[in-house]
């Protein structure tokens, strides 16, 4: 009974996206058009050089492209299906999250894992594709292969929690619109989605390891592409171990205190 209830709440969205075959087909054509635009973009501004902040042009390229196909894997329409954690406060029906046979934090993770299965499968195939093109360079041993497989778990950990943060605050104001805009254009900025974060100032680059979005998603790319080397893996890999554990914590305590703040709001 436990593995059933765990496998209904793992399909919810998966299964709205399934369902809404235009929908998928907008996908698929956003992810081809961004693939296309980013690779071209970032040959282009290598039209005129070797290498550029220690990157070459198949890495940046390489780079860019698997940064967007990472992106598709917590790209899932919530609203669509009514399952926000937002549209339950608002609607007042978070209250069913508690009377559930799964506690409402094992309902979230099991939902996340299945979003997250779901954009994986849409993740490799753009992947297996770009690979075949030769648009992105395949890993430079199974040994990076390995690492990076064990950097991007860590990092979509360490994105899971982020997200869990930002939705538990709908707990104390009831809306998180706002909090999910800059919590996207700052995952995007200090993640390394919209350009590695090398090319940025020195600054910024620091500023950026006293954050958890460096860890979701720059490091994972970072020793695909070559840019860290596996000599210095195991101590990044403790740092989003460590930023796991942080967070595993925190969230943890806020969903005990989330939990004396449940209400009814609107219908």
């Amino acid at each position: 009974m436990a593995v059933l209830h765990a496998w209904r709440a793992a399909r919810v969205t998966p299964l709205g996206e399934l369902h809404t075959p235009p929908r998928m087909t907008a996908v698929l054509l956003r992810l081809t058009v961004q693939v296309v635009l980013v690779a071209s973009l970032w040959t282009g501004l290598y039209a005129h050089t070797g290498t550029t902040a220690g990157l070459t042009r198949d890495q940046a390229v390489t780079y860019a492209v698997l940064a967007v196909l990472a992106s598709r894997l917590r790209e899932l329409d919530q609203y669509a299906g009514r399952d926000s954690v937002i549209q339950h406060m608002h609607y007042g029906t978070i209250v069913y999250w508690y009377l559930r046979p799964l506690p409402p934090q094992r309902y979230y993770a099991l939902r996340a894992l299945g979003e997250q299965l779901y954009g994986f499968a849409w993740a490799l195939g753009g992947y297996a594709v770009a690979l075949a093109a030769g648009v992105v360079e395949p890993p430079r041993s199974a040994a990076v292969a390995g690492v990076f497989a064990l950097s991007l778990l860590l990092g979509q950990w360490v994105l899971y929690y982020i997200m869990l943060v930002t939705d538990q605050w709908c707990f104390w104001a009831l809306r998180n619109n706002a909090a999910v805009m800059i919590l996207v254009f700052a995952q995007n900025l200090l993640s390394g989605v919209y350009a590695p974060l090398w090319f940025f100032p020195d600054w910024f680059v620091t500023l950026s390891t006293f954050m958890p979005f460096q860890a979701t998603l720059s490091v994972p790319l970072s020793l695909y592409i070559g840019r860290i080397p596996l000599s210095d893996a195991a101590g990044q890999l403790a740092i989003q171990a460590a930023w796991v554990v942080i967070l595993a914590l925190l969230t943890r305590f806020l969903w005990h205190r989330a939990a004396r703040r449940v209400i009814s709001q609107g219908g």
